[in-house]
């Protein structure tokens, strides 16, 4: 029994180790598996050429912020903090700056091109933007008033293409105790003839309470002037 047991055992182990091919039944079986799964039918669902590209794209965006997120201090929390950070600084800058749509300044930044007006007529003019709730308008024209105004007082010389932060600097220089308001009046003009922003009444309201100020203002006596009074 020992030797008919040991020879069946032994054609078994023959049958295994490749005398019969066992995965030859496999392979028809794995064609005909592929062949079948290759039917449009079974593809009905799959992500179109478009939805695979957008999936590949928001795969590679998770991928830089997973890097970022490394190299970030403090990992995801670190990068949260600097977009934070970003976003804050961006409506910062939106804040001061108002919306980007600066348009290239003309030879006449502060005064339009309809020819020279007196500083009455500006004052007129301003008076009636702001009665008729045009604060923008009633601004623009304030301002233009107090720096005719200066030019009439022989406080600025005449000096065409004058934007209004130049004739502020050169208005406080002549008038420092003025000059801080002077700028601000500057930067409102700026702000809603060039920046987009829309004024309202305080706006004007300060600006004709400088232009007030400013008909009674008589710039500083010269040292020269100072000391031979003494």
């Amino acid at each position: 029994m020992t030797g008919a047991g040991g020879a069946i055992i032994t054609a078994r182990a023959d049958g295994a180790s490749g005398g019969i091919p066992v995965d030859t039944p496999r392979l028809p079986a794995r064609e005909a598996a592929e062949s079948e799964l290759s039917k449009p039918m079974y593809h009905e669902n799959d992500p179109n050429v478009f939805q695979r590209a957008l999936n590949e794209f928001w795969d590679w965006i998770t991928g830089v912020f997973d890097a970022a997120a490394g190299a970030a201090p403090g990992g995801p929390a670190g990068i949260v903090v600097l977009v934070v950070l970003v976003i804050a600084l961006a409506a910062a800058l939106w804040w001061r700056l108002g919306t980007p749509q600066r348009s290239p300044r003309s030879a006449d930044a502060l005064f339009d091109g309809e020819g020279p007006r007196s500083a009455a007529q500006h004052r007129t003019a301003a008076e009636a933007h702001a009665a008729a709730l045009r604060w923008t308008e009633a601004v623009q024209e304030r301002m233009r008033a107090i720096v005719r105004s200066l030019e009439e007082r022989a406080l600025l010389d005449p000096r065409p293409g004058r934007t209004a932060d130049e004739a502020a600097a050169e208005a406080g220089r002549t008038l420092p105790e003025h000059a801080a308001r002077l700028r601000a009046a500057a930067r409102s003009f700026d702000d809603v003839t060039y920046g987009g922003r829309t004024a309202d009444g305080s706006a004007y309201l300060a600006l004709r309470t400088l232009d007030l100020d400013l008909g009674e203002a008589k710039p500083p006596l010269s040292g020269t002037s100072r000391g031979a009074t003494r």
